[in-house]
């Protein structure tokens, strides 16, 4: 065979197999390759029309059959399979028409409207108000928004978890409700109050009186009792669902959807009670660009207090139960370590994980009336707390603030949380009769949460010596019934978001 027939047969089959993408590239090597090219370059251009070829678009990538997993080398892998390149021409061969699938670009996450009062205005309605109105008004206007947000949250809560999970089968039915309670009926609640805010907006765009509306309002936030008291069974629940696969899979890929703006399920399902506690927040900042001979400024006062009463209510009934539920899961070795008092108890003061002197991780419970030390254990699925020495009742303990490095245990306490480094972040528990049961020296994460607990510790013991009595002189002090209130709060979040 003539070596110029042999070379157009080589470049005819390129074609064949790689498409008109392959010209250029066949072109610059037999320049470089060839002094004379006669009828070569017609002869390719023309696309065979008897040759069966399978374009590689029709195969299915390797990366769409990988489901979501956390692990982010495993994800980029798959990325990179989706733009791996021939002929560094940034494409495929023969995907010159249809490409086999779009680039792995991250879909950007949905974003909320950050848009203030003051921009919906033109520049001369702006003209016609003062700096504090603008800000009072800027402060209704979020609560507005805030209570749009909620409840697209809530329904998207619904459409994206709850239904789709039903549908699939994924969880059960009572497993779902569980979880979810029921949040479609506090849909109408939010809707009421942002009916009633439209009504009560001029054609400026601005909110003369709000006062009245949140002082009838407000108290129908009585609702969430039931909601944010199992709010704790709940997240467990979920959690424990979480180690199922299918379920995991479900909730990493609505976690990668845009719509979830980047937030996992529970934080939908917990925006109602960090919806709660930012209302006292909200009405205290349009009382504070209100002036004080507006008719607002009184009814404004009222709902301050109206709204402080329901959360009240609310974490006293979210108390009881985390303290029941906690409670119900405490495990005893003996039957000497079941202290009558802790039936007593009806709120939970704090709880969290500790280490010992000899290096054992511990779950302490500080309730009312008991501080119970416990080892963390699992029963099949379900987590228990096993009692761990003889809980100490509060009217009988002592506490002992240790400084860091002042620890009277010797070189084993200091083996336990390293070898040469002092302890930190140390106290001590005992009873105040040595012969009714063991001291113990414990070991907080962090001089913070070392705080937290002397100051919950000592509050508690304080609300011991002084029981309120039925003598009006010898009531409780204000100051540390609001101690004792705040004590109630759950979590640090909610501490910081009453700040």
């Amino acid at each position: 065979m003539a070596p110029s027939r042999g070379l157009a047969l080589g470049c005819y089959v390129s074609v064949c197999r790689f498409g008109k993408e392959a010209v250029p590239l066949i072109l610059q090597w037999v320049s470089s390759h060839v002094d004379h090219f006669p009828l070569v370059y017609p002869s390719v251009l023309q696309e065979p029309c008897n040759k069966r070829v399978r374009p590689l678009g029709r195969v299915t990538s390797l990366a769409n059959l990988i489901s979501p997993v956390r692990n982010g080398a495993v994800r980029r892998f798959g990325q990179t399979i989706q733009s791996i390149s021939f002929r560094g021409d940034g494409k495929s061969p023969g995907m010159a028409n249809k490409p086999c699938s779009k680039a792995a670009v991250p879909t950007p996450p949905k974003r909320r409207n950050s848009t203030l009062w003051s921009e919906t205005l033109d520049v001369h309605q702006k003209g016609t108000f003062s700096t504090k109105e603008i800000k009072r008004q800027e402060a209704i206007f979020e609560l507005s928004r805030g209570e749009q947000d909620l409840i697209e949250d809530l329904q998207l809560a619904r459409k994206a978890y709850h239904d789709p999970m039903l549908k699939l089968s994924i969880m059960s039915e009572e497993e779902l409700n569980h979880i979810f309670g029921d949040l479609d009926a506090y849909i109408p609640l939010h809707e009421d109050l942002l009916a009633q805010l439209a009504k009560a907006t001029g054609p400026d765009g601005t909110v003369g009186q709000i006062g009245h509306i949140v002082v009838r309002w407000l108290p129908g936030l009585n609702a969430y009792r039931d909601y944010c008291s199992h709010q704790l069974a709940a997240k467990a629940l979920l959690d424990q669902k979480k180690q199922d696969r299918r379920v995991q899979d479900f909730l990493q890929r609505c976690l990668e959807s845009p719509f979830s703006r980047k937030l996992d399920l529970w934080s939908f399902l917990d925006v109602p009670r960090s919806r709660l506690v930012k209302y006292p927040l909200l009405l205290k900042e349009i009382l504070r660009h209100t002036p004080p001979e507006h008719p607002d400024t009184p009814a404004l006062e009222q709902a301050i207090g109206i709204i402080q009463a329901v959360l009240s209510d609310i974490n006293a009934k979210k108390g009881e139960s985390e303290c029941q539920y906690y409670m119900d899961k405490l495990e005893y070795l003996d039957e000497r370590q079941k202290d009558p008092r802790l039936e007593l108890c009806r709120t939970l003061l704090c709880h969290g994980d500790l280490r010992s002197k000899g290096g054992t991780k511990l779950h302490v419970f500080l309730f009312t009336e008991l501080l119970v030390l416990t080892r963390p254990v699992m029963r099949g699925e379900r987590q228990c707390f096993q009692v761990y020495r003889q809980p100490i009742p509060v009217q009988d303990l002592v506490l002992e603030d240790l400084q860091d490095g002042d620890v009277r245990m010797g070189g084993s306490f200091r083996g336990a949380f390293g070898n040469t480094e002092k302890a930190k972040n140390v106290f001590r528990v005992r009873f105040r009769d040595p012969s009714q049961g063991q001291s113990h020296t414990l070991q907080v994460n962090d001089v913070f949460h070392k705080q937290q607990w002397l100051n919950c510790l000592r509050s508690a013991i304080t609300a011991q010596q002084t029981e309120p009595s039925p003598d009006p002189e010898h009531s409780q002090p204000a100051e540390q019934a609001e101690v004792i209130q705040l004590l109630n709060l759950n979590s640090i979040l909610d501490l910081f978001l009453l700040l």
